[in-house]
């Protein structure tokens, strides 16, 4: 028997017409979608489907799409007997991991998530910073180095460590172009400049961080039915006081996404499902893990066809 992982992808596998197919479809959808549009004040199904790109873009609203989608994928996974063991979400992901394992309500992370990505995206035009995509150091201890020897141009820092060899950095837009000169002298590979509105997981995101940490105060936390594996410190957790706190600490922190995955596969894990739109995670984890079986579900057709 398969011991099956819900994986949540976060900002950036957004795309034009994403969740249309189950919306028409799947009551189950409707309802969410049409819950979802009242809690945002916007019509988010018509962004989801119909663009423009423009807009989906905009941190704001890709953070409440990406979510509601993958909530409801979820739903129609578990409605067809596929539960998983343990889950975790990617820096927005974990929000849907939560909704996974029961901590939070699907209305009440909503409410979170608008909040999170409106503030996310208030930090980037108040502070403008960019991130940049750092590809094959021999060594992860490398980027800290870098980083350290960057910060006297600007803020930089690591924001992701994605898989062996994948690292993001993240910070003032000097600090980043300077990391990324000092990680090429350093042995990297790559390094590519993102598109992104502003320096997530980064201090230049200080401002969302109250706003963030006011909201999560409001909002009822149980103790989760199955165990998260959050990002900023990439162990099991079953404590919901742990779990709103360290939601509060993700916003500035890296997210340790290859440890991420190392937890799950030393809790006995083979079988990642990635739920949601994009295919990203399924991407990292193959170069994470070339044992274990990494699949997604994005749409209908792949919600029918899913085999484990």
């Amino acid at each position: 028997m398969a011991r099956t992982a819900f994986i949540f992808p976060g900002q950036a596998s957004q795309f034009v017409g994403m969740g249309k197919d189950l919306y028409d479809n799947s009551e189950i959808a409707k309802q969410y979608y049409d819950k979802a549009s009242e809690i945002l004040g916007f019509d988010i199904k018509k962004v989801s489907f119909e663009g423009p790109l423009e807009d989906l873009k905009q941190t704001k609203i890709t953070q409440p799409a990406i979510f509601v989608l993958s909530v409801i994928i979820n739903k129609l996974l578990q409605e067809k007997g596929i539960k998983p063991v343990i889950t975790a979400g990617h820096s927005l992901g974990e929000y849907s991991a939560l909704v996974c394992a029961g901590v939070m309500s699907f209305e009440d992370a909503l409410e979170v998530v608008k909040l999170r990505g409106a503030e996310m995206q208030k930090a980037g035009e108040v502070n403008p910073g960019t991130m940049a995509a750092i590809v094959g150091l021999p060594d992860d201890n490398l980027i800290f180095e870098a980083c350290n020897e960057a910060s006297s141009a600007g803020i930089v820092q690591p924001a992701n460590f994605n898989s062996p060899g994948q690292i993001v950095i993240s910070g003032s837009i000097d600090g980043v172009k300077k990391g990324m000169e000092t990680s090429k002298a350093k042995g990297a590979k790559i390094v590519k400049e993102l598109v992104v509105s502003g320096a997530f997981h980064s201090p230049l995101m200080q401002s969302a961080v109250q706003p963030l940490s006011d909201k999560l105060q409001t909002k009822n936390f149980n103790d989760p039915v199955i165990p998260v594996v959050p990002n900023v410190t990439a162990k099991v957790c079953t404590d919901k006081n742990e779990m709103k706190k360290l939601l509060v600490e993700q916003v500035m922190a890296p997210v340790l996404w290859t440890k991420t995955i190392e937890t799950m596969l030393a809790e006995g894990v083979d079988t990642f499902i990635e739920v949601g739109p994009g295919n990203v995670l399924q991407g990292l984890g193959k170069r994470i893990s070339k044992e274990s079986k990494f699949v997604g579900v994005q749409t209908l057709e792949e919600l029918n066809n899913l085999a484990l």
